[in-house]
């Protein structure tokens, strides 16, 4: 009876103490913490991200190497918009992100024209606006700090440069090549860097025709449609440049229904870009001859880029991430296996 009084009597003064120090103390405690969790929230940098669209699977890896980089572990709050393919729509975002006094403003600009007055709004504002994956075009380039994407004239010139290499291989460098291509949505960067680079290497060859260009908006459903025409059109098609890999998958599925084969010992050679996860199992598979690779995690490139900006470093004005070509020898099952997109 005298141990369970006693122990009685220590339980009582321990709570007794407890709650003296809560009376003296706890209001202090609980103020630190919400004063830790306030400074936390207002020390966090507010990005404002403006995607164009989800139109494919590269789009779709893109968005998420952002969402990725940007997280409130790495100190961001992030305010991302889905532009779905209207420029009007980015307009909207980009003056919502104004409003809001984000720190940085991030888009993907659905064409290359027509930003002037809404970058010029953020300017004034005082917020950076960095570019990214496409560019603008605009007189005045202080409107954009930055931008980070991928080097789209040069892909071009590299599917030009991939098709010299290989009719020199096939002995037809010197016959008559016909040559229709699909392009993504007109007045992009992709389309008019991939384009003009493609067309600096075709100048050189007067034996390279090009019967036609005709835009299939980067989807699967397009590039079939505009494929189907030009099958109408043209029956003797011996290349097929696409400028992305849906359109590329929507132009395999038309030939195929019209007869015709694709691919490494195929009737007609396809060029195709991006090279994501499904268009590099066709070039293993040697259905697609070449993938020019546009690199879509750019997101950790953006995360510098900010870092840099944030400690008062100068920047340059472009940013190339790394890119590859990807033929049926150097597509290994390590390269699928370890494609996330």
């Amino acid at each position: 009876m005298f141990r369970r009084r006693s122990y009685s009597l220590v339980v009582v003064g321990l709570l007794f103490v407890m709650t003296m120090v809560l009376l003296l103390y706890g209001s202090r405690l609980f103020t630190d913490i919400e004063e830790e969790a306030h400074i936390t929230q207002e020390d966090r940098i507010v990005v404002g991200v403006s995607q164009l669209g989800s139109e494919s699977g590269w789009r779709t890896a893109n968005t998420e190497s952002v969402q990725n980089a940007f997280t409130q572990k790495n100190g961001y709050f992030l305010i991302y918009n889905n532009a779905r393919q209207k420029q009007e729509n980015q307009l909207k975002a980009i003056r919502s992100f104004i409003s809001q006094r984000v720190d940085y403003i991030i888009f993907s600009p659905v064409v290359e024209t027509g930003w002037e007055t809404v970058l010029q709004e953020a300017k004034q504002a005082g917020i950076p606006v960095i570019l990214m994956d496409r560019n603008v075009d605009v007189e005045d380039e202080s409107l954009y700090v930055t931008c980070v994407g991928s080097d789209f004239e040069k892909e071009g010139e590299k599917a030009g440069r991939w098709l010299e290499r290989e009719l020199v291989q096939r002995r037809r460098s010197s016959q008559s090549i016909n040559i229709v291509m699909l392009t993504g949505t007109e007045g992009s960067s992709s389309q008019i860097g991939r384009s003009a680079g493609f067309a600096a290497v075709a100048e050189r060859h007067a034996n390279w025709n090009i019967l036609e260009e005709k835009c299939a908006e980067f989807t699967s459903t397009k590039g079939k449609e505009v494929m189907k025409t030009f099958l109408k059109r043209y029956p003797d098609i011996d290349v097929v440049v696409s400028q992305n890999d849906d359109m590329t998958f929507g132009a395999i599925e038309a030939i195929r229904e019209s007869g015709r084969t694709v691919g490494v010992d195929g009737d007609i050679m396809i060029l195709s870009f991006d090279a994501v996860r499904g268009a590099l199992d066709m070039v293993a598979d040697g259905v697609i001859n070449v993938d020019i690779e546009c690199n879509p995690n750019q997101g950790e490139y953006l995360l510098r880029v900010i870092d840099m900006l944030e400690a008062g470093e100068p920047v340059e004005k472009k940013y190339y991430v790394e890119e590859d070509v990807f033929t049926i020898e150097n597509v290994t099952q390590e390269l699928l296996q370890e494609r996330t997109y």
